[in-house]
């Protein structure tokens, strides 16, 4: 990694005395809660009904701390012995559920008044026998953005969620129309390039499906191999008994660096027992998993390198073209750290995102295509 990374502040450095390592933590929020049932088909309605399903998380920070170890932020992948691969669009759609070819997510993040907004949109709690559609439809976008703040996007530092979201779940018939998927991957980039500098100590956003894409790929990191497979795919984790024993980050450097050359499972979804549980829906937009493109989650943009992990796909591997860079838009915040012309930036991004399907790169198949 020393060799590869272009910054000097990056842990891997650090994780080269192998008697010291760095634990990163995070504020874990759950779904302690099943939704009421009668918000499902609201839930479904917006494309939300699957993560719906997922109830609690068991995660292992110290494996979490040794995948940010082989993070490269250039690329956005991870750099195993066996090779270059990531966290891909095919999984957010596999794994949650959540479409991923849709408008990005993005729009207005302020207010004249939010308390209106909150109480035009979320109204009031229904009752217990005879709510209506309007009372249950206001407590499914209440019960998405807990969804958005607990699972999909949770912060490192507090409860709270940008208001930002709300106005996208208006309409929920509509709110399937944003590619969420896209969103939370862009979110998750974002945050481990943040989590490769040695002085961070907390790490958020989807680390649920960045956990499960680890031990689906890596199947030697968990030490069970009779958990159920269900949907969505995180579940098969977070039921009892779990993942059992965790180690700690020098006993996971040890295994992904003497296993992962061989132990590394490039197409996991193609097995029977999980092709058999994973809806056909989730397939609908597999024409895009190995594309490159922009991804966009209102202020953070990233770039989607899909043509560096084709063997994630069934395809060969071809030199990748040098990863394409952000510049300074790749650390901008709400906060205006950089003096940008944010309207300019956004109507650039959006139209490179509307562009993205030519962007997909000539593959040659080393197998069949995924149905």
């Amino acid at each position: 990694m020393t060799r590869l990374i272009r910054n000097d502040e990056h842990i891997s450095d650090a994780a080269n005395n192998e008697d010291s390592f760095r634990l990163l933590r995070a504020r874990v929020s759950v779904l302690k809660k099943a939704s009421d049932a009668r918000l499902m088909p609201y839930l479904e309605l917006a494309g939300f009904g699957s993560v719906a399903l997922i109830r609690s998380s068991d995660l292992r920070f110290d494996l979490l701390s040794a995948l940010v170890e082989r993070w490269r932020p250039e690329t956005h992948t991870f750099y195993f012995p066996c090779g270059e691969c990531t966290v891909t669009l095919e999984d957010v759609a596999l794994q949650l559920g959540l479409p991923i070819d849709r408008s990005p997510v993005t729009g207005v993040s302020s207010f004249t008044d939010p308390a209106a907004l909150c109480y035009q949109l979320l109204g009031d709690s229904p009752g217990d026998a005879i709510a209506t559609e309007g009372e249950l439809m206001c407590v499914a976008r209440a019960y998405i953005i807990h969804m958005v703040g607990a699972v999909l996007m949770p912060d490192t530092n507090s409860d709270s969620l940008h208001l930002m979201y709300l106005p996208l779940l208006a309409d929920l018939s509509t709110a399937r129309s944003y590619s969420w998927g896209s969103a939370v991957l862009a979110m998750l980039y974002r945050e481990l390039c943040r989590a490769t500098k040695p002085d961070v100590r907390d790490i958020g956003e989807c680390l649920i499906l960045l956990q499960s894409w680890a031990l689906y790929r890596l199947p030697f990191l968990a030490s069970i191999s009779h958990q159920p497979y269900l949907y969505p795919l995180p579940l098969r984790w977070t039921v009892r008994p779990g993942i059992e024993k965790s180690y700690d980050v020098p006993i996971y450097r040890l295994m992904i660096e003497q296993h992962a050359r061989e132990g590394f499972i490039w197409m996991p979804y193609r097995r029977p027992e999980i092709t058999n549980v994973v809806p056909s829906s989730a397939y609908v937009d597999s024409h895009i998993w190995c594309t490159n493109a922009l991804i966009i989650n209102f202020n953070v943009v990233e770039w989607y390198h899909g043509d560096r992990v084709l063997r994630q796909f069934g395809c060969i591997q071809p030199i990748p073209d040098p990863p394409c860079q952000l510049g300074e838009v790749h650390g901008m915040t709400k906060r205006g750290i950089f003096q940008l012309d944010w309207g300019i930036q956004h109507r650039k991004f959006v139209a490179l995102w509307n562009d993205r399907l030519r962007r997909v790169p000539q593959m040659v198949m080393a197998t069949d295509p995924q149905p």
